[in-house]
């Protein structure tokens, strides 16, 4: 049985308030997080469905959910529906904020990139972590953007992301592409397919600093 069942009021009136509280989705009422990196892509915090119909009005036709689906959790059955009852196409594509990338999500998120249908709307759950470290992939592998530049973009504070704690992997991945790979004239995509890239070292390497692992776990709380 749904844990959330939008069908019946009661089970609608559980599911936003679920969503309001467990998911935070009151600080996102009126603060979207909201930046173009092209006049094609949006990235953006987890949107609220009457965000999704604002969205649609100015001809968005995708979704891209950086948080993952196929699960009953308030924010994606409200997403799901919207999407549905809105004509957008949702796009589940999970990544991590605390994980490297591994080599088959980096050449997924360039497929993903060169197949959606534009304009599309782009989000994780705060709009700075995942949604940073795929915009840094899409302005790279779509906009042709130097990578340097692309993370320099993307991957920062203005976007409410926070190097200085654990989501602060991401920036070490390029970080490492930048000393290992781009000395020796490798593209980042073949970076990645290297036989000796290991996420899982990658991460274990990485070493957050206390008070900005704190501040992402503690404080904000970041998914």
């Amino acid at each position: 049985m749904p844990r959330f069942d939008l069908a019946t009021p009661g089970g609608r009136l559980h599911a936003y308030l679920d969503y309001l509280w467990k998911d935070h989705a009151y600080l996102r009422l009126g603060f979207q997080n909201a930046h173009w990196i092209s006049p094609e892509l949006v990235r953006t915090n987890q949107p609220w469905p009457f965000h999704l119909a604002w969205w649609r009005r100015q001809g968005v036709r995708s979704v891209i959910n950086l948080r993952g689906g196929g699960f009953e959790t308030s924010f994606y059955v409200l997403e799901r529906e919207a999407c549905r009852r809105l004509g957008l196409v949702l796009i589940d594509f999970p990544v991590s904020s605390r994980e490297a990338p591994s080599a088959a999500q980096v050449l997924a998120a360039k497929s993903l990139f060169q197949t959606v249908a534009y304009p599309a709307v782009m989000h994780c759950k705060s709009g700075a972590d995942r949604a940073g470290l795929m915009s840094v992939l899409y302005a790279h592998f779509r906009l042709g953007m130097p990578l340097r530049q692309a993370v320099a973009q993307e991957l920062n504070g203005r976007h409410l992301h926070l190097r200085e704690g654990k989501t602060g992997v991401l920036d070490y991945v390029f970080e490492r592409y930048f000393a290992e790979g781009e000395p020796r004239g490798e593209t980042f995509e073949a970076w990645v397919q290297r036989p000796d890239y290991d996420p899982k070292a990658i991460k274990a390497a990485f070493k957050p600093a206390w008070l900005g692992g704190l501040i992402t776990e503690r404080l904000l709380r970041r998914e």
